[in-house]
């Protein structure tokens, strides 16, 4: 065992799926009810300007589980066979579990392709493993939730039905197919999967089981939650649902030219779930309810585990995380889902970290973050030493207050993410102010001015006054993609 054991934390990091950084209450969203997050983040730091390394699944978690880049791990999409072994050591659950913790998953894990039921697994450290990737197909292999139903007495096929989609060429019907991206509207007599039955709930029944379970006296533990909400389709519980209306949603962020925009891009065969629509077509207002109403029902599930952490006193010791692998598109310029593009609400995610017995809480920092950065936050909190390999940059400067700043810029990649015909590339570099995307080989770019324009309305890449900027933007963009290139071991000898 560590022979620091009894001083390093337990932590839990709660992973939500494909939930949009403007879904909380205390940080600016009054549509929106969630009040465990709006305690949590007093608790704690918020993060209001972290991106993700790629707005799909599988190289999003491949990144911030190793705290490298997708491309520098060659994991760069979703549906692949399975994770690289030779990579497995650098999983930090891995690293955390042959450093003496013991380490448990709950929900997803999408280091692979779970098209065909549960993913192929490498040494990843998860000494406790309750799978589960969606509250879908309870007929595939190594689905516990839907054996868990089963366990209750329940008809698991009546509740989850057969919506998974296995092949390709129903993926790629994207938002158009309702089981992938549509709208289920529960009632009262026909709900969707109620709260206390959802794989949501389930995901806190096992972590608290997790959490209780024995181990080595002074032993730490690492837990990872990863529910399938809010990702779509949008099929909230009907307790949720009744108590958002759609005539009093926000809506999405929208302007006519905008149309015209996300055409001038599919017409270039960029890959999307979507094609651009105006919202009303879309029928965003009844999305965006159903939507909020999941997130309010994540939020009531991450407070029961807090209650229970508190209940056991294990709180104050406990390195805490809540974050999201990605974003939605939710409506914004007329898309739905994800894939290739770069706007704010797809790459741009919440992410608050509490540790009460190591830091104050109740403060917003606005430095922009990556997720990569999580792996050395964990790696410093838990008294390991962070590999030569890590790209990140360990939060614990400026959660400790010894940094007011984080970073001057963020990147993110989109290598051929998703099985659609075109295997876009295209890359997002983003400074305080400033937001360029590079469509590689198809001599297409979208820049944009955050400061003045924050929901990215006005493309300036094409507008002669901003060409220095664009071109000293795009240097800086090259520079960054060369230096995420794969680190290598540190040099020891002259030659």
């Amino acid at each position: 065992m560590h022979d620091t054991d009894s001083e390093r934390p337990n932590i839990l990091w709660y992973c939500t799926d494909q939930q949009r950084f403007d879904t909380i209450a205390a940080l600016g969203n009054a549509h929106i009810t969630t009040p465990t997050l709006n305690a949590f983040a007093g608790s704690g730091m918020a993060f209001t300007h972290t991106y993700c390394q790629s707005p799909i699944c599988t190289p999003s978690r491949s990144s911030f589980l190793t705290g490298m880049y997708p491309s520098a791990l060659a994991v760069n999409g979703n549906g692949y066979s399975y994770f690289p072994s030779h990579y497995q050591e650098r999983l930090l659950p891995h690293r955390l579990a042959h450093s003496g913790y013991d380490c448990g998953l709950v929900g997803k894990l999408h280091l692979a392709s779970p098209a065909r039921g549960q993913e192929p697994r490498v040494e990843d450290g998860y000494r406790y493993f309750q799978y589960s990737h969606d509250h879908k197909g309870p007929n595939e292999l190594g689905h516990d939730y839907a054996e868990w139903l089963r366990a209750e007495g329940l008809d698991a096929q009546a509740l989850l039905g057969e919506r998974q989609v296995n092949d390709a060429a129903s993926y790629r019907q994207g938002a158009s197919l309702k089981s992938f991206g549509g709208f289920y509207e529960p009632t009262l007599d026909n709900d969707n999967v109620p709260p206390h039955i959802h794989q949501s709930h389930w995901c806190t029944d096992k972590a608290i089981e997790f959490i209780s379970k024995n181990r080595h006296v002074g032993q730490p533990w690492f837990l990872s939650v990863n529910p399938f909400d809010p990702h779509p389709p949008f099929d909230a519980p009907y307790e949720y649902y009744r108590r958002y209306s759609p005539s009093d949603m926000p809506g999405a962020h929208f302007e006519p030219s905008d149309l015209a925009h996300q055409e001038r891009i599919a017409a270039a065969g960029v890959d999307f779930q979507s094609q651009a629509k105006h919202p009303d077509e879309l029928d965003v207002a009844h999305l965006q309810a159903s939507y909020y109403a999941m997130i309010e029902q994540l939020d009531y599930e991450f407070g029961r585990l807090l209650k229970y952490l508190d209940d056991a006193g294990l709180r104050d010791n406990t390195l805490i995380i809540f974050t999201s692998d990605h974003g939605e598109s939710l409506g914004d310029h007329g898309l739905l889902l994800k894939g290739c593009r770069f706007m704010e609400g797809l790459v741009r995610v919440p992410l608050i970290v509490a540790w009460p017995a190591q830091f104050s809480g109740g403060r917003v920092s606005d430095s922009l973050v990556e997720l990569l950065d999580l792996a050395p936050t964990i790696c410093e909190a838990a008294n390991l030493e962070v590999p030569y390999y890590n790209q990140g940059r360990s939060l614990m400067p400026i959660l400790k207050g010894a940094a007011s700043s984080h970073r001057t810029s963020v990147r993110t990649e989109f290598y051929a993410g998703i099985n659609y015909p075109d295997a876009t590339h295209a890359t997002m570099y983003r400074n305080e102010r400033y937001k360029l995307v590079t469509y590689h080989g198809k001599n297409l770019s979208e820049l944009y001015d955050l400061q003045n324009d924050p929901w990215e309305h006005r493309d300036l890449s094409r507008e002669p006054a901003y060409a220095q900027l664009l071109a000293e933007l795009t240097v800086a963009s090259f520079d960054a993609s060369v230096f995420a290139n794969p680190p290598m071991p540190p040099r020891t000898n002259p030659f």
